[in-house]
């Protein structure tokens, strides 16, 4: 990116995992963070009216757009796809509408695209075939972005923990101080993500002077199960590994179909001349020595 131009960005999602650390690293930049309270993205008036005076108030800079902002209750959504719909489907459109030729979007989206029946990593040209009504969702929102085209692209991830918020690893945490053993499916595969990397790896894309392919995955490096994470997140709190038993999905059934293999190929990633993701364990590592943050 040009130094001779200032970056203005724009962050959904503000306040959920993601959307904390994207605002900590942008500290010093010219930042809008907005979060539901701010821009309610069942409100297709409310969206384009916010990106529409962010933009104005960003005349003479470089306008960057991150959506980390989605509708991330997997279960949930399969009672409540409408709104999923208009959250994860639509809304993504009307943001590439009004980025189209005024500045970069960066969307955030997932391995639930997927039918998770491979036995190697998701290339990203691989066809989707989501299983769940966030899967659905979440591949209709890629779809509207490509419809519009511009300079977007689409960033799918897999596993995000983060120090904000609910999630798989801070769950462990807690568990690990609260039982003597824990059950935790070992027949789910995928790439634990640290959110603080996968937002570095978002403003190194926004910040990059050309734009970058129009779907690209960004995971840290690897594969395990979540039996494995989970036996991972006890080894760093110095517990015994071997009070997580490995159990199977059939045995904790759930109202939206879990992938059962979720590793996505970051090659295109790399072949953009980005930064290649640290392995899952070193982030992992790093993640829980500094409470889950660099």
């Amino acid at each position: 990116m040009s130094t001779a131009v200032p970056t203005s960005w724009l962050v959904t999602g503000a306040h959920g995992q993601l959307g904390h650390d994207l605002v900590e690293l942008l500290a010093g930049d010219e930042v809008t963070a907005v979060g539901r309270a701010e821009m309610d993205l069942t409100d297709e008036k409310a969206v384009r009216t916010t990106v529409r005076d962010w933009l104005a108030r960003s005349a003479g800079r470089r306008a960057v757009l991150v959506n980390a902002a989605a509708y991330t209750a997997v279960d949930a959504a399969e009672e409540d796809e409408p709104t999923a719909a208009l959250v994860n489907g639509a809304a993504p459109g009307w943001l590439a509408e009004e980025m189209a030729g005024a500045g970069r979007l960066l969307h955030v989206s997932t391995d639930y695209v997927f039918d998770g029946s491979a036995t190697e990593p998701y290339r990203v040209d691989a066809p989707t075939a989501p299983r769940s009504a966030y899967g659905r969702t979440k591949a209709a929102g890629e779809r509207a972005i490509a419809g519009v085209g511009g300079d977007a692209t689409v960033v799918r991830t897999a596993w995000v923990y983060g120090r904000h918020g609910g999630n798989f690893v801070r769950t462990m945490t807690n568990l690990q101080a609260q039982r003597e053993t824990v059950s935790v499916v070992d027949d789910q595969i995928g790439s634990p993500t640290w959110s603080w990397d996968l937002a570095h790896g978002l403003l190194e894309l926004g910040r990059r002077e050309t734009p970058a392919p129009s779907v690209l995955h960004y995971t840290n490096a690897g594969q395990v199960s979540w039996c494995g994470l989970a036996r991972a997140v006890f080894e760093e709190l110095g517990a015994d590994p071997g009070r997580v038993l490995p159990t199977t999905t059939e045995a904790f059934p759930r109202p939206a179909p879990r992938p059962a293999y979720s590793v996505l190929d970051g090659t295109a990633w790399t072949e953009a001349g980005l930064t290649a993701p640290r392995p899952w364990r070193k982030a992992l590592t790093v993640a829980m020595q500094e409470g889950f943050r660099n």
